[in-house]
């Protein structure tokens, strides 16, 4: 890509998601992911009302009337995305390719980190860890974060989520929030899971397209899977095809929301053709509820 043309997307993503996160997540994503306890900020004159075991006696005694500590969130917080770059991500039937929602999804979350003076960090995987950029604050941060996923093209085309994983617990060694976004076309993954979230706040961000969910009848077509190579020949118009491919997504589905449950890992479905604002809001209220 041209580097005219990169900065021109850089910018269109920035504005969007910028947008989004100063008038629609920022209050959620605060109230969502909280900091890591109380710490002392100053003390004031008691007014009617305080809570009594929230006085300073020392100060009180000091100057004969009494006075109160008060406490602010103590907010920094570290947001690493654990971003699945497979070969799959190149799929998309309509508005646009997975991959170019989870730019956008990625830069969401970024601007509402920074702006609720989080870190972020990247970790971009796919049967191998491609690439790792370490959390940091800041506008020129997160514009370098978008440029690496728009421009980056991965050695590997697989996927191997517990590899992500494991990379995650081993490198990032104070607790974080783990967006880890990715279709989840892999298994055997939920024993790193749950390892992860031990030691991390790990939220799942499913990426999927309505062609995966369900065929339509357009007759005989060639699928290609983009992570192996594999080619091959279906008839869509037979209908004991149609709804057996509809099963084994739906089969899919209940193994993946068993796995997140048992891990207690929240998590979004996000469809490429629809808006992720009402999934990520959903997750933000849910989480800010508990």
């Amino acid at each position: 890509m041209e580097t005219n043309e990169l900065l021109q997307k850089v910018r269109k993503i920035e504005i969007k998601t910028r947008g989004l996160s100063s008038h629609i997540f920022s209050g959620e994503y605060h109230s969502a992911f909280k900091g890591r306890g109380m710490a002392f900020s100053e003390v004031r004159e008691y007014n009617p009302g305080d809570d009594i075991r929230a006085i300073d006696w020392n100060v009180t005694a000091r100057f004969g009337h009494p006075y109160v500590k008060i406490f602010e969130e103590e907010r920094e917080l570290t947001v690493m995305l654990l971003v699945d770059v497979s070969g799959s991500g190149e799929f998309g039937t309509k508005t646009q390719f997975k991959k170019d929602l989870v730019t956008e999804l990625c830069a969401v979350l970024s601007f509402s980190a920074i702006q609720n003076n989080d870190k972020i960090g990247i970790i971009f995987f796919s049967d191998t860890i491609e690439k790792f950029i370490p959390p940091k604050k800041g506008k020129s941060h997160i514009l370098r974060i978008i440029r690496e996923l728009i421009e980056f093209k991965p050695k590997n085309s697989k996927t191997n989520i517990s590899e992500g994983l494991r990379y995650l617990t081993n490198v990032i060694k104070k607790r974080s929030i783990c967006f880890v976004i990715s279709d989840f076309i892999d298994s055997s993954f939920e024993d790193a899971l749950k390892l992860s979230n031990k030691k991390h706040d790990v939220v799942a961000l499913r990426i999927y397209d309505q062609r995966e969910q369900e065929m339509p009848d357009v007759g005989l077509i060639e699928l290609m899977d983009a992570e192996t190579g594999r080619k091959m020949m279906v008839d869509t118009s037979h209908t004991t095809f149609r709804i057996g491919y509809k099963k084994m997504w739906e089969k899919r589905e209940r193994e993946l929301s068993e796995c997140f449950a048992r891990s207690g890992v929240d998590t979004a479905k996000i469809r490429t053709d629809e808006s992720y604002v009402q999934p990520l809001m959903k997750l933000f209220k849910k989480r800010g509820k508990k």
